[in-house]
Formats: structure tokens, sequence, C-alpha cells
């Protein structure tokens, strides 16, 4: 008997809590959503996006006194929609990462996976553009002389003596470029398709010419100075070891 009254306590409780429907073709009254809040004072509490759509009246009590409640609530509305925006740029910040890190990943199994040196070339040069979704990659090599010789590999090109350490410093082993043309010196005949490029130091062996990873895209601002090198460096080390193991090169 005693459950059977409290099931009935709490259904009385719950109709109290809860504003009747209005009948079909009906609206909710004012005097009626007034007595609902009044009843449930935290209900902007438990639902705060309601304050981006609620309009708060602008009161003045006496000459000089200002109601501030006003201008408290037009700041926590800044404040939503500012940490609203930050959390939409922080996942897709995390979405973008995410998929370029699944991207170097393949990129790194398929280079370590060739058969072959020549099959290694062939993907470091044309498949590695499609999967990490650039345009243009070519391998640049220093030459041993003061000449610029000419090999007839697709994707290689050599480079004058001292030209890695021109472009990116002595101590640096990556440099990112955004809103920049494409030096044919590096990227041959597909140099003017870049916009923005990702050069990468090889150090294949002490025994080997220091190389370059040239990576290339039409977007501008697919690489810029302020962005994380990590993954990039990842893929130039892979490659780096994956030659040193082909050319039976110590390291």
């Amino acid at each position: 008997m005693a459950r059977g009254k409290d099931q009935k306590t709490n259904a009385k409780r719950r109709r109290v809590e809860t504003p009747r429907v209005a009948s079909e073709g009906q609206g909710i009254g004012a005097d009626q959503v007034v007595s609902y809040l009044r009843k449930n004072p935290d209900f902007l509490v438990e639902h705060p996006e309601l304050i981006a759509v609620l309009t708060p009246p602008s009161r003045r009590r006496g000459d000089n006194v200002v109601d501030m409640q006003h201008f408290m609530l037009q700041r926590l509305r800044g404040d939503l929609a500012r940490l609203r925006a930050q959390q939409r740029a922080l996942i897709l910040t995390s979405r973008s990462n995410l998929v370029s890190q699944n991207r170097i990943h393949a990129a790194v199994l398929a280079i370590i996976a060739a058969t072959s040196f020549e099959q290694l070339l062939q993907i470091v040069t044309t498949d590695l553009a499609v999967l990490v979704d650039v345009d243009v990659v070519t391998i640049g090599v220093e030459s041993a002389s003061s000449k610029q010789p000419r090999l007839p590999l697709h994707g290689i090109q050599i480079l004058r003596p001292g030209t890695v350490d021109n472009l990116l410093g002595v101590e640096r082993d990556a440099l990112l470029s955004a809103d920049t043309p494409g030096e044919p010196a590096l990227f041959g005949g597909a140099a003017g398709l870049v916009r923005s490029q990702a050069l990468l130091r090889l150090n294949v062996s002490e025994h080997a010419p220091v190389g370059l990873l040239c990576i290339g895209t039409r977007r501008s601002d697919k690489f810029h100075p302020g962005q994380g090198t990590e993954l990039l460096s990842f893929l130039a080390r892979a490659t780096e070891l994956t030659f040193a193991a082909w050319l039976d090169l110590a390291r």
C-alpha cells in the first residue's frame, strides 16, 4: 500500500512540474511559461544554449544607476559563442591531423614494401603524391661537381653542391613555405603547379651526397611555416633508411 501511495505522489509531482500541453490549435500562454519557470528556477542552467536566443531587458534604476545584468548576459553570450567556435576549430583540426597521419603511415608502408630500387623510386616520385594528397613529389640529389648533369629518371633532380644547406640552413632539416611558386630546379616541369611546398633533408649516408625530398601542391596554404613537421620528418627518415638499405650503404 505504501508503495502504491508513493507512486501516486510521484505521478502527481510530475504533473505539477511539467507544463500542460496545449490542445491542438492553441499555443502555450505566457502565464504557463512563467508558471513553469517559477517552479523550475534551474531551467536555464540545464539549457544554457537558450541564452543565445533570449533577449534580456535593459533596465535603468534611477538616473545614475544602470542594471549590469544586461551587460553580463551579453558577455556570457559572447563567451559561449567563442567557446563553440573554438570547439569546432579543435574538432576540425583533430580530424585533419588524423587524416594526415593516416596518409603518412600509408606512404611509409608503401615505401618500405618496395621490391626493387626502381620501384622505390617510382613510389616516392609518383605514388607518393597521391598517397599524401599533393601534386608533385621529387627527389633532389646534390652533384659532386659544379656542373649540373641531368638523369634520365622521372622525378629526380640534380642539384648544385650546397643547395640543400642554402635552402634549409645548416642545422634545419625541414622548410615549409606557403604562397610561393615552385622552383624548376626542385620540381622540374611540374614547378608551375606549386603554390606551397615542403622541403625535407635526406641524409641517406655519410658516403652518399645529401638529398632533398621536395613536396609541392597547388594549394597555397597546404604548407606554412607555423605547421608541425613531425609527420613529414617521419616520412623523410623512413625514406632515408629505405634508400640506404637498397643501396647497401652504412649510415
